[in-house]
C-alpha cells in the first residue's frame, strides 16, 4: 500500500506541470515497464482526474496541478509556528484528515497538522459528506490540546471562521460573510466549512481537531454531489478580478493563523473574536429557522453572545441557541 502511494505521488508530481510525458519517461520515473505505466495511469480516473493522451506525445493532465509541497509550506511558516507544529503530514489520499488528526490526539500529540490531496470520506457537520476531489481544494486538520476542558472551546468554530475570512481578505477577497456556526460564505454561497471534533476528558485535558474544507477549483463533475449553493475561490477571484493565491501559500497562511488562534484561545476565549464575527454576520436581523431532528424554531437572528451562542428573537423573547446539531436556514 505504501509503495503504491509513493508510485502514485511520483506519477502525479511528474504530470503536475500539465505538459505531455511519454510512456517511456513515466515508466522510468516510476521504475516500471511501459506496460505497467497504464495500470498506474488508470488510478487517476478513480481520483476524478482527467487524463489526456495523444499518440506520439504521451499523456498529460490538462491545466496541470499545484501539488501540496511540504518544503514550500514549511518555508512559508514562521519560526514561532514551526516551533509548536509537532508534525506536518501531506497525504496523497486518505479517508479524512480529521480522522488522522484524531488518531494523533489519542496519542496525546498537540500541534499536529494534516493536509490531503484527496479525501475518500471527508466529513461535514451533522454527518454530511464533504465533497473532496483530488488536488483542487484544501482539506486541512489541526490538532490542539487544552488543559481546562471543553468549556475553553466555547465559540471556537466561530473564531476559526473569522480567522479564515482574515486570511482570504489578506489575499485580496472581499464580500465574505459568516453563517452561524461554521460556514464561510461569499454572496450567500458556501466557500468553506469548519468541523470541530473533540477527544479526551471534557472536564480536563482534552484535544480538539479543527477541520477546514475550502473550495478552490471545484471540478463540475464533483460539484454535482453538492446539495447546497456553493462557490469556489477561482470563481470568486474571476468575478472580483483579484489574483488567485497559490495553493501552498494559502495553506501556509491558514496554518499560521490557526496556530496563532489556538495558541492564545485559552486566554482570550471567544470574546476577543466576537466583534469581528458580528461584523461579518450573514444573517443579522434576518428571519431564520433552526432545526434539529423534529424540533424547529423560528425567529430573527440577533448576532451572538460572548460564548458564541446565537441570539434568536422569538416573538420578542431573546433565546440563546448553542451549535451542537442545530442547522440554520434563512426564512424567505
Amino acid at each position: 500500500m505504501i509503495r503504491d502511494e509513493q508510485s502514485l505521488s511520483r506519477l502525479l508530481a511528474r504530470l503536475a506541470d500539465g505538459d505531455y510525458h511519454s510512456g517511456d519517461e513515466l515508466g522510468e520515473c516510476l521504475g516500471v515497464s511501459r506496460a505497467a505505466v497504464w495500470k498506474q495511469l488508470r488510478k487517476l480516473d478513480d481520483l476524478g482526474l482527467e487524463l489526456e493522451s495523444v499518440r506520439g506525445k504521451g499523456y498529460r493532465l490538462a491545466g496541470g496541478l499545484e501539488m501540496l509541497d511540504p518544503q514550500k509550506l514549511r518555508s512559508a511558516l514562521s519560526a514561532e509556528t514551526l516551533s509548536v507544529v509537532s508534525a506536518l503530514d501531506i497525504l496523497t489520499t486518505t479517508d479524512s484528515t480529521n480522522s488522522r488528526a484524531l488518531e494523533r490526539a489519542a496519542e496525546g500529540r498537540t500541534g499536529y497538522v494534516c493536509l490531503a490531496e484527496h479525501q475518500s470520506a471527508g466529513r461535514g457537520r451533522r454527518g454530511r459528506t464533504w465533497v473532496s476531489p483530488f488536488g483542487r481544494n484544501l482539506y486541512l486538520s489541526l490538532g490542539w490540546s487544552f488543559e481546562g476542558g471543553a468549556s475553553q472551546l466555547e465559540g471556537l468554530s466561530l473564531a476559526v471562521g473569522v480567522a479564515l475570512c482574515q486570511v482570504l481578505e489578506r489575499h485580496g477577497l472581499t464580500g465574505l460573510a459568516l453563517k452561524w456556526p461554521n460556514d464561510v460564505l461569499w454572496r450567500g454561497k458556501k466557500l468553506a466549512g469548519i468541523l470541530l471534533e473533540m477527544a479526551g476528558d471534557p472536564a480536563g485535558a482534552c484535544h480538539v481537531v479543527v477541520g477546514v474544507g475550502m473550495n478552490l477549483a471545484m471540478p463540475p463533475e464533483a460539484a454535482k454531489q453538492i446539495e447546497q449553493p456553493w462557490v469556489d475561490l477561482g470563481s470568486v477571484c474571476d468575478q472580483e478580478s483579484c489574483q488567485w493565491p497559490e495553493r501552498n501559500a494559502l495553506a501556509a497562511s491558514l496554518i499560521e493563523r490557526l496556530v496563532s488562534l489556538l495558541s492564545h484561545y485559552h486566554r482570550t476565549g471567544f470574546s476577543h473574536w466576537r466583534q469581528e464575527w458580528q461584523g461579518r454576520d450573514a444573517f443579522s436581523g434576518r428571519p431564520v429557522r433552526l432545526s434539529s431532528g423534529t424540533r424547529v424554531l423560528e425567529g430573527i437572528a440577533r448576532g451572538v453572545d460572548e460564548t458564541g451562542a446565537l441570539r434568536l428573537d422569538v416573538n420578542g423573547e431573546l433565546v440563546r441557541c448553542h451549535g451542537g446539531e442545530l442547522s440554520m436556514r434563512a426564512v424567505s
